[in-house]
């Protein structure tokens, strides 16, 4: 009680004294602060310093900020300061968009509030300044020209006033560093507070800002803006697998040296205005058993001042046997410097950056992306998009995992179907199976829902899984995430529509999508029905392809003798009766929907769902 007294009497003198303001706004300042303080329960002293490397669930370190929406990690930004940035968009925290009920929506989204900051007892002589960086998209979406990032700081009334802002519409792929000096008697006070908020459109990750590097303290001046400081700072990758960045345990281990990358990387960064010497331990270690793989050591190297340089080791396989039946293996670069010693920010540990890891999975699911999305991708409705994917043996495949990125408006239940086809020449080729499935979001951001087939797919070697849109509405149309940070864009194959060949990704100007998307084969299921990929069964089943189509149907069995579509009522609609040889026909223009589809040849009768659009 006498602290709180003591911290009381403290405010009052710097609030009312120091501003020179009347007992009634002196009162109504400290009833503010004290409220602030209470809150919080905790006042940051100087120097406040964050670089976000230090994380909690995405989130940003709670001693330091309020909680925030704001989403921390290592992709979104080009070229930043150290590892990780806060990153403002659209999505609030659940990984849904602020709005989904109004595709214009716009208005303040992202904001990251300081925790009360001790700036009490300091005069406008003590040079208090904020430092920051900042970029605007990153690898995000670009701010329009109205968008905007502010600096706000509250001031002894309790009032936030915009301090700093820049206005989106001009793209810079460079971090540009803001120096704000704090002058004003109104913010020098004992639970002093400043927050970043972002302005814009509300109804997905839209207008895309990153900030890095956070620095407030006293005795600054504008010369003041090298901090002695080695840091890491790219993901590491691009992958521990050579063809992949997940892939089944059971196919990994045919062949371990084969899929494992000859070697890994990443770089640290010379955030200081002289030169410096470091060196790096790189480990491997199994997190379900506990066992080190690998663990390489290096000489020490001199790093440029203000310059980056990367860092890569030979990779050593994963072999032996593994009880759980899945592997985590943690890939982590520890950079020996000697931030810990360094006097440039008083008090903080620049160590805190010097150590970055990567996680990767060998389970039940082949991936090319990292588990992140920068972006989605849409497509229209005639439109299929198709990913590639190799065996190194014959297997099953159950079903996907897929993040579907909201945007827009809720597109829950809404469907859209999935396809599995075989290798024709390096292409996708015959249909092996097709189900269509209601739109899910997953429960957080980057999130994966599974969508589990109701039969088994047989599959021998290369094999494609691909999307189809059912909605014509531009609205409705789903999202696949997309994690542009993907050196796998090369497996991507798409076609315009009926009658069109598919397209490999990167290998026409027309087609230069970067990065991969977001959608993961489960392979290895046991029991139920299998599909089979057998030629001959094909040949002979009574079935038309494809499914859904735009009206014109074909079959590869040159015994059927008769095709009967019906509405769903039963009502005769139109009749197939095929001259010799004839495996193709043109349906009538009907509306789109589903009909029913009776198929016989002489000795055997099947009925088919076919959808139209």
């Amino acid at each position: 009680m006498i602290e709180h007294l003591t911290y009381s009497a403290f405010l009052f003198n710097l609030v009312c004294r120091r501003a020179g303001q009347g007992f009634f706004v002196c009162f109504f300042a400290l009833a503010t602060t004290l409220s602030q303080a209470q809150t919080t329960g905790q006042v940051v002293q100087l120097p406040f310093f964050d670089d976000f490397s230090t994380v909690v669930n995405n989130r940003p370190d709670p001693k330091l900020w309020q909680s925030s929406s704001v989403y921390i990690n290592n992709t979104m930004g080009i070229n930043h300061p150290s590892v990780n940035v806060a990153t403002f968009d659209g999505l609030a925290p659940n990984g849904l968009p602020y709005t989904l009920t109004d595709r214009f929506a716009a208005g303040s989204n992202d904001t990251l509030q300081s925790q009360p900051v001790n700036l009490g007892g300091l005069v406008p002589a003590d040079s208090v300044y904020l430092s920051f960086y900042w970029q605007i998209r990153g690898l995000g979406e670009l701010p329009d020209e109205d968008d905007t990032l502010k600096l706000e700081m509250r001031n002894n009334l309790g009032v936030w006033e915009t301090v700093w802002y820049q206005y989106g519409g001009r793209p810079d792929n460079n971090f540009r560093q803001a120096f704000v000096s704090i002058r004003a008697t109104k913010f020098l006070y004992g639970t002093f507070q400043f927050r970043f908020r972002a302005i814009g459109r509300s109804s997905g990750a839209y207008d895309t800002w990153n900030i890095d590097y956070i620095y407030l303290n006293s005795k600054r001046t504008l010369t003041d803006r090298y901090i002695r400081d080695i840091a890491t700072r790219q993901a590491v990758g691009p992958s521990f697998l050579k063809r992949y960045t997940a892939m089944p345990l059971h196919q990994y281990l045919i062949n371990p040296a084969a899929e494992t990358a000859d070697s890994i990387r990443t770089d640290i960064v010379n955030l200081f205005n002289n030169f410096n010497f470091t060196s790096f331990r790189f480990t491997t270690q199994e997190l379900i058993s506990g066992r080190l793989i690998q663990d390489t050591q290096t000489q020490s190297r001199l790093i440029p001042s203000l310059r980056s340089q990367t860092l890569s080791v030979p990779l050593t396989p994963a072999t032996g046997s593994f009880a759980a039946g899945k592997v985590v293996l943690k890939h982590k670069f520890d950079v020996l410097t000697t931030d810990d010693q360094n006097p440039s920010i008083p008090t903080v540990n620049l160590r805190r950056n010097d150590t970055i890891s990567a996680i990767t999975v060998l389970d039940n699911y082949y991936a090319y992306d990292d588990g992140t999305a920068e972006g989605a991708t849409q497509i229209g409705r005639l439109e299929r998009w198709a990913v590639r994917f190799i065996l190194n043996k014959a297997d099953r495949m159950s079903g996907i995992y897929a993040y579907i990125m909201p945007f827009n408006e809720d597109q829950t239940g809404q469907s859209f179907t999935i396809r599995v086809y075989a290798n024709d020449k390096g292409k996708p080729g015959t249909e092996l199976y097709y189900k269509s499935f209601p739109m899910q979001y997953p429960p957080a951001r980057n999130g994966f829902v599974e969508f589990r087939f109701d039969r088994l797919v047989a599959l021998t070697d290369t094999f494609f899984v691909g999307y189809q849109q059912i909605s014509e509405d531009d609205i409705s149309r789903l999202r696949l995430g997309l994690d542009k940070n993907s050196p796998f864009g090369a497996e991507l194959f798409y076609r315009a529509g009926p009658g069109t060949d598919w397209v490999q990704n990167l290998k026409t100007s027309q087609l230069a999508i970067t990065g991969a998307f977001m959608i993961r084969p489960i392979i290895g299921g046991q029991g139920g029905t299998v599909v089979l990929e057998n030629p001959e069964e094909e040949a002979t089943a009574l079935k038309v392809y494809p499914n859904p189509t735009s009206g014109r149907i074909m079959w590869k069995n040159k015994a059927i003798k008769k095709l009967e579509l019906f509405d769903l009522n039963g009502r005769p609609i139109h009749v197939i009766e095929p001259a010799s040889g004839q495996q193709t026909a043109d349906l009538p223009g009907l509306p789109t929907g589903l009909y029913l589809l009776r198929l016989s040849d002489s000795q055997r009768t099947a009925v088919q769902r076919l959808l139209i659009n």
